[in-house]
């Protein structure tokens, strides 16, 4: 057999067994997908895809520092007082799904299937719905939070959304040295990963397995092939190679055309650019997993420069949030950014927030 043959055979041995590995991992999961741009000039970049079967009704939150807090599930849960400011998006106004604090500390959950919390066991129950804003609320860094958590002060308890969907979730954090950590429960243990490294996180299945079949397409080379499909792990694999693929530094060929030839703007773009490569078009699903879902938005936050970028599928502009321009003090108010019901914005909106009643955390029962 001719060499180049024989290469092609391997090539598609290799590509069937990955593809068997993804299917036999791959149940059902949120096609959601978070990326670490990291650049010269301390440029630190953080960008997520949000994917789900319906619409979430998303809003942006201001929370000021010196807000009280419980951990909404029952009264034996934890309490607390928040340390530092930030800006979320919510999902369905019961839960924080991403957002980013005056630190520029970024806390992104992402749907994971595999999720299995455990019981209780004599520790504080604390609600999933705020397991993002319990860390943008308290910690500066990734260090910090990770030397609080692994000390596990809380056991999570995974109230149902309101459509019905269980909220199977881990936890990704990154912060404005770059560093990063993913928190999971599997069999009802805690699992953290806390790397610079670690900047790619899909879905299914659990990080561990991720990397491990992500160790398979670098050796393929992403210029060889990529796999193209929907699913977590090809996301995962496409997504790693794109954010190691674009220029970490100013680039002569396009920074012409940058705002101001600021190469900051640049990170953002080719951040931006990355999570929509591996986005999701509106209203595609698939028939035989119907919980992989179209994309419904984007975020894109510079912990540079404290701006936190939407980026919906829904409407038309893109739009972003300078949080200099914001109020954190203790005992300002909280406000809303209504983005539900295809509002449009564009530029620096932050002078468009406006006061209102905080949203509900999703309570969990600590009994179920």
């Amino acid at each position: 057999m001719r060499p180049h043959a024989l290469l092609k055979k391997h090539l598609i041995v290799g590509v069937s067994l990955a593809a068997f590995l993804v299917s036999s991992f791959i149940t059902t999961a949120q096609a959601c997908t978070r990326v670490v741009y990291l650049g010269e000039n301390n440029a630190v970049v953080t960008g997520r895809s949000m994917d789900w079967a319906e619409d979430m009704h998303t809003n942006l939150w201001l929370f000021p520092r010196g807000v009280s807090r419980d951990g909404a599930a029952g009264h034996h849960s934890p309490k607390w007082v928040s340390k530092y400011g930030s800006i979320v998006a919510s999902g369905y106004d019961v839960g924080t799904a991403d957002g980013m604090n005056e630190k520029g500390l970024v806390a992104n959950v992402l749907y994971l299937a595999e999720s299995d919390y455990g019981k209780p066991n004599g520790k504080p129950p604390l609600s999933i719905a705020i397991w993002a804003q319990y860390v943008l609320d308290q910690f500066a860094t990734v260090d910090e939070a990770v030397t609080h958590l692994k000390t596990e002060p809380f056991r999570l308890i995974s109230p149902s959304l309101p459509n019905g969907v269980p909220a199977s979730l881990h936890l990704s954090i990154s912060d404005a040295s770059g560093d990063s950590a993913i928190f999971e429960y599997v069999d009802g243990k805690q699992v953290i990963h806390h790397s610079r490294q670690f900047q790619v996180m899909t879905n299914s299945p659990t990080f561990d397995q991720q990397l491990a079949l992500n160790t398979y397409w670098q050796e393929i080379g992403g210029l060889t092939f990529l796999p193209g499909t929907n699913r977590a792990a090809d996301r995962f694999a496409r997504a790693s190679f794109l954010i190691h693929a674009v220029p970490t530094s100013t680039d002569p060929h396009y920074i012409s055309a940058i705002p101001e030839r600021k190469y900051d703007y640049q990170a953002v773009a080719s951040t931006l650019g990355v999570v929509r490569s591996v986005s999701v078009p509106l209203g595609i699903t698939t028939p035989s997993q119907p919980n992989i879902a179209s994309t419904l938005w984007r975020t894109v936050a510079d912990q540079k420069n404290k701006i936190y970028y939407f980026d919906s599928a829904t409407s038309p502009n893109t739009f972003w949030v300078e949080l200099k321009d914001l109020n954190f003090s203790k005992g300002a108010p909280i406000k809303k950014l209504t983005v539900a019901g295809g509002k449009v914005y564009s530029g620096n909106t932050a002078s468009q927030f406006e006061v209102a009643t905080p949203f509900e955390f999703l309570r969990a029962d600590p009994s179920k």
